[in-house]
């Protein structure tokens, strides 16, 4: 009962702060203060604006804004997001253009599942749209899951990303970031042994802790420093009575983001007193630099408990994935039975959370596919986040994904097939 009451002092101490910056906002904002010539007035209604709107965001999930398409008819399309799989603790989500020529390359992006809603790749999805016929997989708050739905660990996460493969079908290039990789890699095994005709084309893993012990980084010292009944203690709570998740044990999202935030603390406090003192210049707006980076930084979702302790004690603790040695439901999952999907990595030079190496162990094991399916590139200067949502991602990655993708996809390119406008008969 008492991490039941943890989770709600959180919530609560949340809840105060946005309070107190939307008080500090309206008081500074009355009309009457602007007979006082006093720079603190500007300051107070600064802070509370930037207060109000940091604490507010955490408990958010943000919307998708996918902007129109254009095409090569020369028109805008509007995009929509459709559910084609839907389940307790994550769904398979289309983004659907209806109207449009819809593009040979059908593939499907796996979201991490560590912290952060699906909405962090949503660059990664713009940049991604006008050239693919895009799914990704949208991962739920764990507190607004309700008990009865039961768990959600390492294994059943491999085994959703093996329904969403057979749902699409073998034509698929599944392209995985961070956390995922070593699953979507044991998901893609579990089918070659299991339903070989359901393996997709190509897998390509984007900064992912294959192996976290080939290059160690802070993230993965965390890891092998405390013990599972440390982080059980510290990490875990119950979901509060506010949620309909009330009883869940999870890794609570805020928990997650004070984690985020310390790793960098004076960067992040830099930031929001530049941006306090931009509000309080009449220089800042509502979708600046700052305010579209933290808007998605800040929303954060709970983990279900089992899914973060299996995580650590399996992937990063035991090496499951490095040894080949995972297994899905008391059934081993041999990475080397993957023969036909081509296989790419990619990895940053300056990836402090999964550095060089790490991912591109996944090609050692991969015994059974031969050489020329298999591919790897090292990204020269970018970080974690660049190589699939910067800079970095848009100007040289992103091509060389593309034309792996077309490189192996098994046939020559198709005609491409007009989509069904649902609002044509409207």
């Amino acid at each position: 009962m008492r991490y039941m009451a943890t989770y709600d002092l959180m919530e609560s101490l949340r809840n105060t702060n946005q309070w107190l910056g939307a008080t500090a906002h309206a008081m500074a904002a009355y009309p009457a203060f602007a007979l006082i010539p006093n720079p603190s007035v500007a300051w107070m209604r600064a802070w509370g604006e930037v207060t109000e709107r940091t604490f507010q965001r955490m408990v958010v999930k943000p919307d998708w804004n996918i902007p129109a398409v254009p095409t090569k008819d020369g028109r805008d399309h509007l995009v929509h997001t459709e559910v084609v799989v839907q389940r307790a603790f994550g769904d398979l989500v289309h983004f659907e253009v209806p109207g449009r020529d819809v593009p040979d390359r059908k593939v499907l992006l796996v979201a991490p599942m560590s912290g952060h809603y699906a909405t962090l790749l949503r660059s990664t999805v713009i940049s991604l749209l006008p050239d693919a016929d895009l799914y990704i997989t949208d991962w739920h708050n764990a507190r607004d899951i309700p008990v009865s739905a039961g768990k959600f660990d390492v294994e059943d996460y491999t085994l959703y990303l093996v329904d969403f493969m057979k749902e699409l079908g073998p034509d698929t290039h599944v392209i995985a970031v961070c956390q995922p990789a070593p699953l979507a890699l044991a998901a893609t095994a579990y089918l070659a042994e299991e339903d070989p005709a359901a393996q997709p084309r190509s897998l390509t893993l984007i900064g992912g802790p294959i192996d976290p012990d080939a290059t160690p980084t802070d993230v993965t010292d965390f890891g092998h420093r405390m013990t599972m009944g440390q982080l059980e203690e510290l990490m875990i709570q119950r979901v509060g009575f506010k949620y309909p998740g009330v009883g869940r044990m999870v890794y609570p999202g805020l928990l997650q983001l004070s984690s985020f935030i310390s790793m960098n603390a004076e960067t992040h406090a830099k930031a929001f007193t530049d941006q306090i003192s931009r509000v309080a210049r009449g220089e800042a707006a509502d979708h600046d630099k700052h305010n579209k980076f933290y808007d998605e930084y800040l929303a954060v979702m709970d983990m279900t408990a089992e899914f973060y302790l299996s995580t650590v004690e399996r992937i990063f603790k035991n090496g499951e994935i490095a040894k080949n040695m995972f297994s899905v439901a008391g059934k081993p999952v041999d990475i080397g039975k993957i023969t036909t999907v081509a296989v790419k990595t990619v990895e940053g030079s300056k990836d402090d959370i999964s550095a060089p190496g790490q991912c591109v162990a996944a090609l050692d094991l991969c015994t059974g596919l031969p050489d020329e399916k298999k591919a790897s590139h090292l990204e020269e200067g970018a970080g974690h986040y660049g190589i699939f949502a910067g800079k970095s991602w848009r100007r040289n990655i992103r091509p060389l994904v593309l034309d792996f993708i077309d490189a192996n996809s098994g046939h020559p390119p198709k005609k491409t097939r007009k989509a069904a406008n649902k609002n044509a008969a409207a």
